[in-house]
């Protein structure tokens, strides 16, 4: 069992940044200054071939402890960001870059589901591995209520089959922009917390009709569909419930005292 090793720390703006590892797995937690004890925690996975602190993943964390007061994690998928790439890692990357180059959509589909489905099955334990080690933090502890905040494509592929498998996650927000598989479908139709998708109207390799398949899969009572036109490595998100996260956070915050 490992426990949370701080690498770095800086303040800003009423916003603490600390990096850490948890074993040889890197993260970053952001949180307020002054956070309350035990405040609700945002999970935050990152897109394909990126990593935990994009400019924009940055940017959507400080809104959310600014705004709310929570704590905000990421941490690096295997083969992104501060983590080497195995050999499976760089081949799957080699063929789906021949793949698009060549417009075989059939064979960058195929590779791409492969190489998903190896990134979340390394992936999910890593993600329980970490908030097993926040949890012990006196600042956060396992009273704090846990949303997953998504990243659409990558980030939800890994994102689905974590909240179906951790039942400490209450809400979660989730987008398309990936291929859908069946084994993510069996993920989808085991989540019951309440959901809000995101769908990329446009995308230039999925097929819409698949994330709406996915959005229909999820057992939720409470789930809800927001499309927006264009790409998702391009799309301009307008009209969103920006409360969405907070307000179940909030409740289940509610709930336990």
């Amino acid at each position: 069992m490992h426990s949370v090793q701080f690498t770095a720390e800086t303040s800003s703006n009423g916003v603490r940044e600390r990096d850490f590892l948890v074993g040889d797995v890197p993260g970053v937690l952001w949180s307020p200054v002054t956070a309350s004890d035990h405040a609700p925690v945002v999970l935050m996975g990152h897109g394909g071939g990126l990593h935990k602190k994009t400019p924009a993943q940055a940017a959507r964390a400080l809104v959310t402890v600014t705004t709310w007061g929570f704590h905000v994690v990421a941490i690096d998928a295997p083969g992104h960001g501060e983590r080497p790439r195995t050999p499976e890692d760089d081949r799957a990357r080699d063929e789906m870059r021949q793949a698009m180059t060549a417009g075989d959509k059939a064979r960058f589909e195929s590779v791409s589901v492969r190489y998903t489905t190896s990134l979340a099955s390394r992936a999910v334990p890593e993600w329980q591995a970490t908030l097993d080690a926040l949890q012990r933090l006196p600042e956060i502890g396992a009273e704090a209520p846990i949303g997953y905040g998504g990243g659409i494509s990558m980030g939800t592929a890994i994102g689905i089959p974590l909240t179906a498998a951790d039942p400490r996650i209450v809400a979660a927000v989730f987008g398309g922009g990936f291929f859908v598989y069946e084994s993510l479908l069996a993920a989808a139709r085991n989540i019951t917390v309440p959901v809000q998708f995101l769908l990329p109207w446009d995308d230039e390799y999925v097929d819409r009709q698949s994330s709406l398949t996915l959005f229909d899969a999820f057992a939720s009572a409470e789930k809800t569909l927001h499309a927006n036109p264009g790409d998702h490595r391009r799309i301009r998100w307008i009209g969103l419930d920006n409360e969405f996260l907070a307000r179940h956070l909030r409740e289940a915050t509610t709930s336990m005292v």
